[in-house]
């Protein structure tokens, strides 16, 4: 296994790779806090949250089986040879420890807070369903012959497929509702932080071996980070510059059945937004 060559590179690396966890991991408070002080998740997309929830438990499976698994780790060197660094650190493993039981308790919430008539729709359950039932079918594959890397690297894509698509229900649903309320731009903000940080990290490890490796090594890494800047700039542009200062409220007015309350969207001077 490779060893740094420049101290302020590594040192440069470490603290990256901490703000990113730090960033990544406060990221998802502002949106439990929000929840929590509103008693109610309108204007929170449940597909997005239901897909990020696959999305980081794939990522969980991935980090921590490289990072703890001498048997995976001697498949990456054999693979990518014995002069690469694992492109996996500790805040990584921490980091989606910790995705993973926020976004459960994100979930939790929707489950007990007033909802209005949002619900999760059969798009996602039936995507959800299908990668876990596709990654069941790869352990079964990789089993016989014990290939371990190439099966964590199946978990990899499927978080990066999770990541691709996880932002596309909530920016259409904030599109629709010419609203960003309920949904914190506190988490955005973070989460970019986090991105660019992460992405600083691989650049100073790769400046370091003299190595781009580290880059297709880890594509999931890559692109979790390139696809998260690019939607939370979106999310940022929707939120100040698109639909600034509104708020998605409940109609009063229900139908002779005793119908879930419509959606609206006006304008308001006060966000509750974190």
């Amino acid at each position: 296994m490779a060893s740094w060559n420049s101290v302020p590179l590594k040192i440069t690396y470490e603290v990256f790779g901490w703000i990113s966890f730090v960033s990544w991991s406060v990221s998802f408070y502002p949106q439990v806090i929000l929840n929590f002080r509103r008693k109610r998740v309108i204007g929170l997309n449940f597909d997005f949250v239901i897909l990020n929830l696959t999305k980081h438990s794939s990522y969980m499976i991935y980090n921590i089986c490289l990072f703890f698994s001498p048997v995976i780790q001697k498949q990456y060197f054999e693979k990518y040879g014995s002069g690469q660094m694992i492109p996996v650190a500790a805040n990584d493993v921490a980091f989606s420890i910790h995705a993973v039981l926020l976004t459960a308790i994100t979930l939790f919430q929707i489950a007990i807070y007033e909802r209005g008539s949002q619900k999760i729709s059969k798009t996602a359950v039936g995507i959800v369903s299908a990668v876990w039932l596709a990654a069941a079918v790869c352990f079964f594959v990789a089993l016989p012959h014990h290939s371990w890397l190439w099966l964590i690297n199946i978990f990899n894509s499927i978080q990066v497929f999770m990541t691709l698509i996880k932002y596309i229900p909530q920016a259409v649903m904030n599109f629709r509702l010419k609203s960003t309320d309920g949904f914190s731009i506190g988490n955005i903000l973070l989460d970019f932080l986090g991105g660019c940080t992460s992405y600083g990290q691989m650049i100073s490890q790769s400046i370091d071996q003299n190595s781009w490796v580290n880059f297709y090594g880890n594509i999931g890494k890559t692109l979790l980070s390139l696809v998260s800047i690019f939607f939370d700039l979106l999310f940022m542009c929707q939120h100040y510059l698109l639909y600034p200062n509104k708020k998605v409220v409940i109609s009063c007015n229900l139908n002779k059945e005793g119908a879930d309350p419509l959606l609206k969207s006006f304008d308001h001077p006060e966000s509750e937004n974190v």
